[in-house]
């Protein structure tokens, strides 16, 4: 195996090598290029849909994507090796207009001016989108999904409480598809089982005449695929006619070459490979803008070609890398634009696009091999926000690799995250997974993970509930005190209130109403989607909706396993604490006095007393039993409630089709701190919550280990949905090879013997955040982990740079 040691240079600046001059003349022009809002697609959607309204709905969602791939503007840029295009430019974020089209027209006058996640938009560009508009007037999912939605259930969505936003005006995205089966076996496979499967069609019956429509646009994808490739192969001929010089030349008639075999004809070299790779990822995004579309274990797709081409005396390490940096830069130029409301949910414009690498094979042992040392060099190399990348732990991986991972940690990435196999394979296998699958999982955006090919949308991304501004709901006896509204039973208001007892029953009964709410929410989007929004090219690569003639919101999936998301789980377990401690048990609080600094925002003197006593109370992170159990109770009911509830999917082919539970809150943890008053925490109002299972900002002050062994208390076995861990050291600690050595002695202790999920690590100062405020034109490429998920500091707004700045900074 080729060790991390033969992989790195002697440059300490520069432990894992520097960019090739032609990557990195890639990289600057992709970061110098402006983020434009961009109509085209929308123009080129409109067009489809005025062309085959009068299709069955899969077939119109095919036409579509032909529609599109046959006439966008395309181009290969002189620094690339790799061809593919989202937009007009690199960095230009497409509009879809049939997810959503009424925040796009509010907002136009909008973009520049935001606090952050900017977008440049010119006039013509304006005034292209309101041309259009009116054809998508009541036409949208965001319009469908929301008359979906049950009128007392609308409510809890109106007021923020229940986040559903980005499941209504987008895609569903969270998915990867099987890229073995694309570069081994090419679209060619599955145009031929499609053939196959419609050839056995009885279409007097309905089921099967409903399948017809699902072949036949699945014949529609597949040929527009191989014709967009061959729109690149074609370009990059004439392109190499006019070159002079002559090893861009060869390189463009490669490319061609290349391109007039993948992704339809399996590839048989690593850059066929990786160009298949790319093209494929590439189209899933311009026929749906869910985010969260990963790469899934790409070091063991892709090492049989490494290994084989290197072996042949036709590729070198060097090579492989600078393809495998292209990929990476490749990948940072597909762009998404958001509502603004939506956007503080995902702050930095974040794709999640995820790479996993080591894990097991099947039959447990270290899958490793050389390719996963090639990838962290690349990631290294390209210093960017994405991809995310993701290591499979297990108790079998190698110092040598450990070290590997720690050092790009310290190249300030944000990057790797680790997912623990010990607790994910287990819990995979016991809701019914089969083996082999689940050895094969990959991290699916943020912390999510599933099966590459074979799992349904969203195993993780469904709703977000806001937990904190549930319990002000339950302690104002079911009323919500932002607005006003009546929204959940009355079990007793928490000023006549006696006991602790009696607010963790209302709580539990009222937590496991809020479920249902969520529930009924999740199911009008996702009615709503498989209604009107089917992606064929998305379906057709995921097993086994070919052989059941489904789409994937239809039930072809494998396995369908869902989650929601659970906001400020640190802030519900510290004000569980202090309420118990100071209103119940020592009882120098009164319940009215605690109520009434909450609702005063702890102003005057002495609401400012009641707050510095609230700050006093057991903090979660700290391994202090008497606040980890009081979360662990209260998480209880929502682990319980949800999975009595099933999916859209239950009952129509895959295995599962349940819900489970998620902590992976992705930045909205700022936004719902808008909508959420002053907590029992001694939080202020509007001020962001706690993200993800972490604990609250600098209330963790027992070091890295407490936090481990509190997190690790959450019953980690059923949040199958993902336990985000985010930690935070400065570059100074892991600056000795004994503190390197400490922190992978910590990781292990926490997947091995506590049995966590999840860890990140955010390795940057404070000094240095603070001052790439001050100065953010010195600091472009700084890059923070935001969630999990990484991005460019600076381009975030100043409250989730500041959310950022707050958190703890560990010691070893």
């Amino acid at each position: 195996m080729l060790s991390n040691v033969e992989l790195k240079t002697t440059d300490p600046k520069h432990p894992f090598g520097k960019l090739t001059p032609r990557m990195q003349h890639y990289r600057d022009k992709i970061l110098d290029a402006k983020p434009y809002v961009d109509a085209q697609r929308a123009i080129l959607t409109t067009q489809a849909y005025q062309a085959h309204q009068q299709e069955q709905v899969d077939l119109l969602r095919a036409h579509v994507l032909a529609h599109i791939l046959e006439n966008m503007t395309i181009y290969i840029e002189p620094e690339t090796l790799l061809a593919g295009n989202q937009a007009q430019s690199n960095r230009w974020a497409p509009i879809f207009p049939e997810y959503s089209m009424n925040w796009v027209i509010d907002e136009l006058d909008q973009f520049e001016k935001r606090p952050g996640d900017v977008f440049y938009i010119t006039e013509a560009t304006k005034t292209q989108l309101r041309e259009i508009a009116p054809f998508w007037k009541n036409n949208t999912l965001e319009d469908r999904g929301y008359a979906a939605f049950p009128k007392a259930s609308r409510l809890f969505y109106d007021l923020g409480i229940i986040g559903a936003a980005g499941n209504i005006t987008s895609g569903d995205g969270h998915i990867a598809v099987d890229y073995n089966n694309i570069i081994t076996k090419g679209l060619k496979w599955y145009e031929t089982r499609v053939l196959a499967e419609k050839a056995k069609l009885a279409l007097t019956d309905i089921n099967d005449q409903k399948k017809l429509y699902f072949y036949e646009a699945s014949l529609v994808v597949i040929k527009a695929v191989r014709d967009f490739a061959k729109r690149y192969a074609q370009l990059a001929e004439t392109q190499a006619k006019t070159c002079s010089d002559p090893a861009e030349k060869q390189n463009l008639l490669t490319m061609a070459e290349i391109l007039h075999k993948v992704p339809y004809e399996p590839a048989t070299t690593f850059r066929e490979a990786v160009q298949a790779v790319w093209l494929t990822h590439l189209i899933l995004q311009i026929e749906s803008n869910g985010h969260s579309v990963s790469y899934g274990r790409v070091d063991q797709y892709l090492n049989p070609f490494y290994e084989r081409d290197l072996a042949a005396g036709i590729l070198t390490a060097d090579q492989a890398t600078e393809l495998l940096t292209n990929l990476c830069l490749k990948t940072l130029t597909i762009n998404k634009v958001r509502s603004w409301g939506h956007t503080q949910f995902s702050a930095g414009s974040p794709l999640y696009q995820n790479i996993t690498i080591g894990g097991q094979t099947v039959t447990g042992e270290d899958a490793v091999n050389p390719l996963s040392y090639l990838i962290l060099n690349a990631i290294a190399q390209a210093h960017l926000p994405q991809p995310n990348l993701t290591v499979r732990y297990h108790k079998g991986l190698s110092d040598d690799f450990m070290q590997a991972c720690v050092a790009v940690i310290k190249e300030g990435l944000g990057m790797p995250a680790f997912n623990n196999d010990e607790i994910i394979i287990p819990s995979f296998m016991a809701r019914g997974v089969k083996k082999a699958d689940a050895y094969n999982y990959s991290a699916i955006g943020c912390v999510e993970t599933a099966v590459p090919g074979k799992w349904g949308y969203r195993c993780t991304g469904m709703s977000f509930i806001n937990f904190p501004r549930t319990l002000l709901i339950v302690m104002n006896g079911g009323v919500d005190p932002e607005s006003g509204e009546k929204l959940l039973p009355d079990y007793g208001h928490f000023t006549d209130m006696t006991s602790y007892s009696q607010l963790a029953t209302a709580w539990d009964k009222s937590l496991r109403e809020m479920t249902r709410q969520s529930v009924i929410i999740e199911n009008s989007c996702d009615l709503a989607l498989e209604q009107n929004y089917p992606d064929i090219l998305c379906s057709t690569l995921t097993e086994d909706c070919i052989g059941r003639g489904k789409t994937i919101k239809e039930g072809g999936a494998i396995y369908d396993f869902i989650s929601g998301l659970q906001v400020g789980i640190a802030n519900l377990a510290d004000s569980l604490a202090a309420i118990k401690r100071f209103v119940f048990d020592e009882k120098q609080l009164s319940t009215t006095d605690l109520w009434t600094a909450l609702q005063n925002d702890f102003a005057g003197p002495e609401g400012e007393t009641v707050r510095q006593l609230l700050l006093t109370a057991p903090k979660y992170g700290n391994d202090d039993d008497f606040v980890d159990q009081l979360i662990v109770d209260a998480y209880a009911p929502y682990i319980d409630e949800i999975a009595k509830y099933k999916n859209t999917r239950y009952g129509r082919g895959p295995i599962g089709g349940l819900r489970y539970a998620g902590t992976s809150s992705i930045s909205a943890n700022v936004g719902q701190g808008h909508s959420t008053l002053a907590t029992p925490d001694g939080r202020h109002a509007r001020t962001p919550l706690a993200e993800g299972c972490s604990p609250e900002h600098a209330m963790d002050v027992d070091g890295p280990t407490a936090v481990f062994k509190s997190v690790s208390k959450l019953n980690t076995k059923e949040i199958t949905g993902g336990v985000l861990l985010n930690q935070k050291m400065s570059p100074q600690v892991l600056r000795t090879p004994e503190n390197c050595e400490k922190l992978i002695q910590l990781i292990r202790t926490f997947f091995n013997a506590l049995h966590g999920y999840h860890v990140q690590y955010n390795i940057v100062s404070k000094a240095t955040l603070l001052e790439a405020q001050a100065q953010p034109e010195k600091h472009r490429d700084l890059i923070v982990r935001v969630a999990g998920y990484s991005a460019f500091f600076v381009g975030l707004s100043k409250e989730t740079q500041d959310d950022i700045i707050a958190r703890t900074e560990q010691a070893l």
